[in-house]
């Protein structure tokens, strides 16, 4: 039977966004509703908002998100009402090119609910990557749900579902850092700390933070940077050089995404280092590098997707860090708000005042 609840929408490119009354159908075979506990408000909900990813509009906005599993569908065993759970965008499917090598965590055919939620006149809403979490309740794919332990917090748990495992995965599972690394971190907002936070978990020995906001490089700091840059008064390469024996870091991990950050990590690395490209670019931007230097240098050019994280492993496993005091998710929460103050909250982010609002419900 279907259920109306309250969702934040963006019914047009760069409108703001409206509380509205939607429409949540119960769940059909292999999906799952989804009492929302907390969701954070990332820089992807902004991008639908602004029609930089599609113009599907109208959309039911939030994605990174944990609560409470309320209904399940036909066939589905992974979880059963009353879990307490992590949204994730990567509901892997089993039988893709990437799942049959056994890379899972690359696949290209992620599922998501078929049943459609809409507003209360019918019109389909298209929720942000596949969850739209912007709501007292949502409808998603089972494979999106990860049952993690309850007593971490909402607030902190359902950051996992977005930046901070952007983050800590770039460090972790694309970057490969490993005990001893030097590493350098371009860009300290939320996704930048994040890698900070996993390259010292994994045991880095230097850990050099690059911005141009000198709040930004001491809140870095908090999340174990050992030396910071600020780009604005000093060269990076030169500074990241410096900071590594002359030889540039083992692994340099851009946040930005922007052509000049991405030449800074290219040129701070070491020969045969590692480029980790998280920082979502604008599709307008290009690249130039001499293709001599891609060749001399060595090493490896990545890009890093939702962290390469495979959320039935990797959140279980980060919360648990959590609950033992080694991954500080809670320092990521800069505010917690209610559903309507949404746009309030991307405005603060688009001016860099805050790592992560988290929307409470």
């Amino acid at each position: 039977m279907s259920e109306i609840v309250r969702g934040v929408i963006a019914k047009a490119k760069g409108a703001p966004v409206s509380i509205e009354d939607i429409v949540i159908p119960d769940p059909g075979p292999g999906e799952v509703k989804v009492k929302i506990a907390a969701c954070g408000v990332c820089h992807t909900d902004l991008h639908y908002r602004e029609g930089a990813i599609n113009d599907q509009f109208p959309y039911l906005l939030g994605h990174e998100a944990a609560g409470f599993v309320d209904l399940v569908g036909e066939g589905v065993t992974e979880v059963q009402a009353g879990d307490y759970v992590i949204l994730n965008w990567r509901a892997v499917c089993g039988d893709c090119r990437a799942c049959r090598r056994g890379r899972p965590w690359y696949c290209f055919n992620t599922h998501n609910a078929d049943a459609k939620m809409t507003l209360v006149d019918g019109t389909q809403l298209s929720p942000a990557l596949g969850i739209g979490a912007f709501a007292d309740k949502t409808l998603v794919a089972a494979g999106q749900c990860t049952k993690v332990d309850r007593r971490a917090p909402a607030q902190v748990a359902g950051l996992l579902g977005c930046g901070v495992m952007a983050g800590l995965g770039a460090a972790i599972n694309t970057g490969n850092v490993s005990h001893g690394d030097t590493v350098a971190v371009i860009g300290c907002g939320g996704v930048g700390d994040a890698a900070i936070a996993g390259a010292r978990l994994a045991g880095a020995s230097t850990i050099i933070a690059v911005d141009i906001d000198d709040h930004k490089l001491e809140l870095a700091r908090e999340f174990g940077a050992t030396h910071t840059i600020n780009s604005n008064n000093r060269d990076a390469v030169k500074g990241i050089q410096e900071f590594t024996n002359g030889f540039g870091a083992d692994v340099v991990i851009d946040a930005v995404g922007r052509p000049e950050t991405y030449e800074a990590a290219f040129y701070g690395r070491d020969l045969a280092g590692t480029v980790v490209l998280v920082g979502v670019p604008d599709p307008t931007m290009r690249l130039d590098l001499p293709l001599i230097d891609v060749f001399g240098r060595g090493g490896s050019l990545k890009s890093s997707w939702y962290g390469d994280c495979l959320p039935s492993r990797d959140f279980p496993m980060l919360i648990d860090l959590y609950l033992q005091g080694r991954l500080p998710l809670d320092r990521f929460v800069s505010e917690e708000i209610e559903l309507d103050n949404v746009e309030a909250a991307f405005e603060k982010m688009h001016r860099g005042e805050v790592l992560r609002s988290v929307v409470v419900l």
